[in-house]
């Protein structure tokens, strides 16, 4: 099939080309434009107690008084606030309000902080719209208009809450695109001329990749998550670019290399790279569809930030091994050798891969010592995963702690209650046809007082129909903190167990959703990776047509996830002293490890069988594996780590977190299990691993049957 494929993209180029330029037209002309959401509500389902009590808390109180947004006033010179400054914070919180301007609904002034240096202007806006891009407009026009109107005063205002901290979101992950672009950018662009030293050839699959690829992947995107109702997020905007670029390079060498390959082979270029194609298109396509199918198992996850993220990047791999499959061998194919390769002439020869040929040689007289070695680092790195903590603040994750809504925050924890910038709300409702009685909430308010960690409670608010009671509960620790959802779990064993007669009780605010975040978290670890792993088997056992090697062969990859969070528990928990890593960061983990480190070992497999048909025993195959898809794994696995390690630059600790694991997972993939672990099992398990279909068996390689057909070859 591959053979076919290649035949008609080398052979019709212009066509092929054609072809994709038509459908990145059409797919961008019709792709919806859609709204990106920052609420993190949002991204759970509404079965979860914190998402009824705020749809209980819209319906039962709509016109309540929730801050949307918070002006932090406080002295120039860090004093004091004296009684002129106080009056001038008032002054400022009118005229905020006064201006009327879209979404804000109030603006009200707050208390004074215990130590006398900071008061509060309090903003309510349009719930409705929490998240979206009108709300995050209105937070900027808040932002610049408090400051403005300080001017002439001793005061400095700073705008947080959850709508300022969706405008830092979003133009933090705007730089951040564009710091992990250009990095990407530079580190494939010097790698490849490293590699080829060819520009053209450098050059090539970044100008493929940006110009018909990614257009056409990001419309298909638009259109599947406006077809699905998926929640459309930018913060994942970074990761698209990283796994565009970093996997489509990836998919580029594969074919590269055994193009140059076969042109070494004596084979004229249009043939060549048909049968680069026939020969790498069986590994490329399964190596796709093994990351495919481990992201679209993010469907299953009950975040509606994964969910988002399954298919994006799915469609992306897809669209990706579609332009690996046809679009680069059309361009190729129309580009003579002694100009694609220019000005280099060493694709003419046969290089001796000293280095590869070593490593290949010692795994063929010693394969249990490096299966054994290989597979003790990784099992010593794995024991790191005991000390994992998650933290759920995902805002704060995914910018700098430099952002002002970020310093608000960490101004207001410190100044006033941990908990008081965001509340925790418990709503009692009647479950019959009567009203509340008022009279049993007092006793109920101190039960919940009583909870170790609420550092205060404020008497309920009553419903207008009498029907449902709001209490605040105001907890002594930042919302998102590990001690914050252990208090609010009590809160809610409390609030439940003793909620008066005929009532029933529901907990919401920000440390109830981050605790329903963590119970969405676990249910995931229950049911994406296990169906994952068993998808990716499938993808191994139909390629390989065996039964034993998908078997080690998750078993390595297993080792890799292990072995790269439990380095990242070390270097960022244990070295930089992180309270925890952010709570997807496994999930995400999981499914780039495993589904990229399968990638690797496809490949070496894949060349390992095909050696193994030429007639070499176990041991000599897996040499000759090692020593001819070692430079391609070596090299593949470096840029994709790479351009995974520029999302460190993104100056957040959520993809800094993201970029350190993924690129240390795929060194552990390339270099540890596909260069030593996986060869080195498969020459100790022999034709065993082939069972039951035997595929190392000495056969006619596909290719050459094709080569026997009478249809002519044409040249150009």
């Amino acid at each position: 099939m591959f053979h076919r494929i290649g035949r008609v993209a080398v052979r019709h180029p212009i066509w092929t080309i054609v072809a994709w330029l038509v459908i990145a037209v059409a797919v961008v002309a019709t792709a919806p434009s859609l709204p990106s959401s920052s609420d993190q509500s949002s991204f759970l389902p509404k079965s979860y107690e914190s998402i009824q009590a705020a749809e209980l808390q819209q319906s039962a109180f709509p016109t309540a008084f929730t801050p949307s947004a918070i002006v932090l006033y406080s002295r120039s010179d860090g004093g004091r606030l004296s009684p002129a400054d106080l009056k001038d914070a008032a002054k400022i919180t009118t005229e905020l309000g006064a201006k009327k301007l879209d979404q804000v609904e109030q603006v009200v002034p707050g208390p004074p902080s215990k130590d006398g240096r900071y008061v509060l202007g309090l903003v309510s806006m349009d719930t409705s719209n929490a998240g979206q891009q009108s709300q995050l407009d209105a937070a900027k026009t808040l932002r610049d208009d408090a400051k403005a109107l300080t001017k002439g005063t001793r005061l400095d205002a700073k705008l947080g809450g959850s709508a300022a901290q969706g405008l830092d979101q979003q133009e933090s992950s705007t730089q951040a695109d564009k710091l992990t672009f250009v990095g990407t950018f530079a580190i494939i662009l010097i790698t490849l001329l490293i590699i080829f030293r060819s520009p053209i050839l450098a050059l090539l699959p970044l100008i493929v990749l940006l110009a018909l690829v990614s257009t056409t992947a990001n419309g298909l995107i638009a259109d599947a998550t406006k077809l699905f109702g998926l929640e459309a997020s930018s913060s994942i905007s970074a990761l698209l670019i990283v796994v565009l670029l970093g996997v489509g390079t990836d998919y580029y060498l594969f074919l590269m290399f055994r193009y140059r390959e076969r042109l070494r082979a004596g084979e004229e270029p249009k043939e060549a790279m048909i049968s680069a194609v026939g020969r790498v298109g069986e590994a490329i396509a399964s190596a796709a569809g093994a990351v495919i199918i481990a992201f679209l198992a993010l469907l299953l996850s009950t975040l509606g930030f994964l969910k988002q993220m399954g298919p994006a990047l799915a469609i992306t791999v897809a669209v990706t091994l579609v332009a690996a499959l046809t679009l680069f061998p059309a361009i190729c194919s129309l580009i003579p050798p002694r100009v694609l390769f220019w000005p280099s002439k060493a694709w003419r020869n046969e290089p001796t891969n000293a280095r590869f040929a070593a490593l290949g040689r010692g795994v063929q007289r010693r394969p249990a010592l490096f299966a054994a070695v290989s597979g003790i680092v990784m099992v010593a790195l794995a024991l790191g995963t005991l000390g994992f903590k998650a933290t759920f603040d995902l805002a704060s994750g995914s910018m700098p702690k430099t952002k002002e809504s970020m310093v608000v925050q960490t101004e207001m924890q410190s100044a006033y209650s941990a908990g008081a910038a965001e509340p925790t709300s418990v709503l009692v409702t009647s479950t019959g046809d009567g009203r509340l009685d008022p009279s049993a909430l007092p006793a109920y308010e101190k039960k919940l007082a009583a909870v170790a960690g609420v550092a205060d409670v404020l008497p309920a608010a009553i419903s207008k129909d009498g029907r449902t009671a709001n209490i605040t509960v105001t907890l002594g620790y930042g919302s998102a903190t590990d001690e914050a959802l252990r208090t609010v779990g009590t809160v809610r064993d409390v609030a439940h167990a003793d909620a008066p007669p005929g009532t029933k009780a529901l907990v919401g605010g920000m440390s109830s959703i981050y605790k329903d975040i963590n119970a969405a978290v676990n249910h995931d670890y229950r049911t994406v990776f296990p169906l994952a792993a068993l998808l990716i088997m499938i993808i191994l056992g139909l390629l390989l047509r065996s039964v034993v090697a998908p078997w080690y062969l998750m078993v390595s990859v297993g080792l890799g996830f292990g072995a790269t969070l439990g380095a990242t528990v070390l270097i960022f928990q244990q070295g930089l002293g992180h309270s925890g890593l952010m709570f997807m960061l496994p999930v995400i983990m999981y499914l780039f490890v495993v589904a990229i480190g399968t990638d690797y070992n496809i490949l070496m497999i894949a060349r390992l069988r095909e050696e193994a048909r030429e007639g070499r025993d176990p041991r000599e195959a897996a040499s000759m594996a090692v020593r001819h898809a070692g430079p391609t794994v070596a090299a593949a696995g470096f840029i994709l780590a790479a351009t995974f390690a520029t999302l460190m630059l993104a100056g957040n600790s959520l993809l800094t977190e993201m970029g350190f694991a993924v690129s240390f997972g795929i060194v552990v993939a390339a270099f540890v299990m596909a260069m030593f672990f996986t060869p080195s099992l498969t020459a100790l398990i022999g034709h065993a691993a082939w069972w039951p279909g035997h595929q190392d068996r000495q056969q006619l390689p596909e290719d050459a049957v094709e080569q026997k057909s009478p249809e002519p070859v044409t040249r150009s």
